[in-house]
């Protein structure tokens, strides 16, 4: 093994931490709670590895993760908590406002979303609901998407006002989204690792650490703009090629763009 590679892993998860752990003091869950489900993962994950290769036995992954055999008997049998449901109204609110802007009984001939009544048969906002949310009532959808801003409502006719959903001030929808988007990321980098260059998913970024300062709300905008025209125009193809019945296979797939700004060089030099 490179000798410099433990080194490069150990910055590499200071890095990925730093963030998290400000998430986690700032809403009051101690060192110990982490540890805790720190040590989970590593058994899930040591037992997932070792199932590949023919050894998922509690004393291969104990030798694998350092922890002992009770520790890892322990950790093995807890039951996690299913986190797919957590990004579940995140997921359909998008699907409603997506189909609003793609679906020809709610959009105009010229591809802007209709004014929706709120209740009817085909063409209402009670319809769209039923249609891309599940099982979601149309008033708890309803006000989940008024919440952030995306939609209003005028005696008894709904529009949408903005194509981006993003949670008002919900914590708990926002560190849903903390955990689905960080571990989609972290998954697409850990897949580039360790596959064949054909097989590489997209990943790639633009920066630069030379820009003015008087420029950074400009760029903003510019990107935010520029980049919400792109992911409209990615979520119309994927509606045109949404599987059309159950024979058919269907699977998840996700493409995100995210800003960042580092504020230490700029609070350094206040």
């Amino acid at each position: 093994m490179n000798t410099d590679l433990p080194t490069a892993l150990e910055k590499a998860a200071i890095r990925i931490l730093r963030p998290l752990v400000r998430v986690l003091l700032r809403n009051g869950i101690a060192c110990g709670s982490f540890e805790e489900i720190t040590r989970k993962i590593y058994v899930d994950e040591a037992f997932a590895l070792a199932r590949q290769n023919g050894k998922a036995t509690v004393s291969a992954v104990s030798a694998e993760t350092g922890l002992s055999r009770k520790e890892v008997k322990r950790l093995h049998e807890l039951v996690s908590d299913n986190t797919a449901a957590n990004s579940q109204k995140y997921n359909r609110a998008i699907r409603v406002i997506s189909g609003w802007m793609n679906d020809r009984r709610f959009v105009s001939a010229a591809g802007v979303p209709r004014v929706l009544p709120m209740e009817g048969a085909d063409n209402s906002f009670a319809a769209l609901v039923k249609d891309y949310s599940g099982d979601i009532p149309t008033r708890a959808m309803f006000d989940l998407l008024e919440k952030s801003g995306c939609v209003e409502q005028l005696e008894n006719k709904v529009s949408l006002i903005s194509h981006a959903y993003v949670p008002g001030s919900d914590p708990i929808d926002i560190i849903n989204i903390l955990g689905t988007d960080s571990h989609e990321l972290m998954n697409t980098i850990e897949h580039n690792m360790n596959c064949t260059t054909g097989q590489r998913r997209f990943q790639r970024k633009v920066s630069n650490n030379q820009l003015a300062a008087s420029h950074v709300d400009e760029f903003n905008h510019y990107a935010s703009r520029r980049s919400q025209a792109l992911l409209e125009d990615l979520d119309n193809w994927l509606s045109l090629h949404e599987s059309q019945s159950d024979d058919d296979e269907s699977c998840y797939v996700s493409l995100g763009i995210y800003l960042f700004q580092d504020q230490s060089r700029q609070e350094k030099e206040e």
